[in-house]
């Protein structure tokens, strides 16, 4: 259910002088833009359809900023969840800023997201891949804490590796990661990760190494657990 916006060479965007007024400007267009969406968003999420929408979304985030990344998830707390990410570029913080706090409350259907979360329980996540399903409980993890870099290298296994070309194997390398620890706090505390062809002694489960990595650093961040 997952949509991204790539930038393109028209993309390119103009300097601005004032970028926190720009930002908020900004952010105003897009929920009034998302309000008159909403309707047809619900019906396509309904149908089964959600790339019916994919163009419209990605030009409301597009005039949001260019360099800004769409996902709609299964929500945590609601239904749905659309997640509007700079993908931990700096330059684009003030709009997804500006955008969270100008984000609809109360919402029964959608819940919104600067960067996209953690999965509640990634052990019961089944992503289906080239014509297959690939439970996420089968996945093992070795990491290895830098402690002086404040990061953890890691290797992933999947007993379905050897079963799969190389785009999906890297594919099922990066999802379990993104699905236990969430976007923000994946690009905080990975450091090089690598796909490992048998089981390394010492692996854990997706669970275990979402408590391990956030373990990691904690007192220098007030909060990561998306």
């Amino acid at each position: 259910m997952r949509f991204f916006r790539r930038r393109t060479a028209q993309d390119a965007p103009h300097e601005v002088d004032d970028v926190a007024a720009d930002a908020r400007a900004k952010a105003a267009e897009f929920w009034r833009r998302w309000d008159e969406l909403l309707p047809r968003v619900a019906a396509a999420l309904g149908e089964g359809a959600p790339q019916q929408l994919d163009a419209e979304l990605a030009a409301a985030v597009t005039a949001l900023h260019p360099d800004l990344a769409f996902s709609l998830e299964q929500g945590g707390r609601t239904p749905y969840a659309l997640v509007v990410s700079g993908q931990a570029d700096p330059r684009v913080r003030p709009y997804t800023d500006a955008w969270l706090a100008a984000a609809p409350t109360g919402d029964a259907l959608f819940e919104y997201h600067d960067a996209v979360p953690p999965v509640p329980d990634p052990t019961q996540v089944v992503v289906n891949l080239a014509g297959e399903r690939w439970p996420l409980a089968d996945v093992r993890v070795f990491a290895q804490v830098d402690e002086a870099e404040g990061v953890v290298d890691v290797a992933v296994y999947h007993p379905g590796f050897a079963a799969v070309e190389p785009a999906a194997r890297s594919a099922l390398t990066f999802l379990p990661l993104d699905a236990a620890l969430g976007e923000r706090l994946a690009a905080d505390r990975l450091g090089r990760v690598e796909t490992a062809e048998r089981e390394p002694q010492g692996a854990i489960g997706l669970l275990e190494f979402r408590e391990l990595v956030r373990g990691v650093g904690a007192a220098d961040r007030p909060d990561d657990a998306g």
